[in-house]
């Protein structure tokens, strides 16, 4: 697929991951359809892209909910007239272990709080399906189309992230499943699993001495750059013999 005068739907976009791939694949003359469930945050970034040249409209959306999905959807397609991508990439975190015990007593001190749980799995994985399944809708009319769901390494299973890992597994099994159920309306589907990037939000919020403790852990020895996941997804948009696989873009670290 060419970029120029695509349009390519992002959620979780007014900052970050979303923001980086919107980006990129603005400046290569797509039509860019941000998404988020900051409105104010969205509007800003929206401003921003339409000052560099870059055809922007932004549509807040909450991706849990199955009428801002078909929302966000139908309105990429009646503002530029198609749909060709559209990049799942909205997601919370609500870390937590699933249980704690107090170190003196061994009795249960806390566990992971259904809301911890609901709360993720709402956003990072009926999101996904919601926002896929009605993008697919369009797309499947028009015979054409690409689904690009943003996993996470922590698929594997990451202390802490019960609720997070779970999500981001299905996320990657979905990929799979749809890859094959919409092939034959001309539709690839193919995800990414990022490792730890470093966004503004991983910088702000580790401390120097977690960053570089993640380094040492890292074979290649540095957090990813936003660009290099934003590069991926435009690798994925022009490579038509790429679907039904979840690229792990980690610099070789497995959790």
């Amino acid at each position: 697929m060419i970029l120029k005068d695509k349009t390519i739907v992002i959620t979780g976009s007014a900052g970050g991951l979303g923001k980086a791939m919107a980006h990129r694949l603005g400046k290569q003359g797509a039509n860019i359809v941000l998404s988020d469930i900051q409105d104010e945050k969205l509007q800003e970034t929206v401003e921003e892209f339409k000052k560099e040249g870059i055809n922007t409209i932004g549509i807040q959306a909450n991706v849990s909910k199955e009428e801002d999905a078909t929302k966000l959807m139908e309105g990429a397609k009646k503002e530029f007239g198609s749909l060709d991508v559209a990049i799942l990439n909205a997601g919370i975190l609500r870390d937590g272990l699933l249980i704690r015990t107090d170190k003196e007593t061994g009795e249960i001190k806390s566990k992971m709080s259904i809301e911890q749980w609901q709360s993720v799995i709402d956003v990072n994985l009926t999101g996904v399906f919601l926002t896929a399944r009605e993008a697919a809708s369009i797309m499947a009319v028009q015979k054409s189309g690409i689904i690009i769901p943003i996993a996470s390494i922590a698929m594997h299973g990451n202390s802490g992230q019960t609720n997070y890992s779970a999500a981001k597994a299905g996320v990657a099994a979905m990929t799979v499943t749809w890859s094959k159920e919409l092939s034959r309306y001309g539709i690839r589907v193919a995800g990414i699993a990022p490792g730890f990037i470093g966004t503004e939000m991983v910088l702000k919020d580790m401390n120097n001495e977690a960053l570089e403790k993640w380094k040492k852990i890292i074979p290649v020895g540095r957090l990813g750059e936003p660009d290099e996941i934003a590069s991926t997804a435009q690798f994925i948009i022009e490579n038509d013999l790429i679907t039904g696989v979840v690229l792990e873009i980690s610099g070789g670290v497995r959790i």
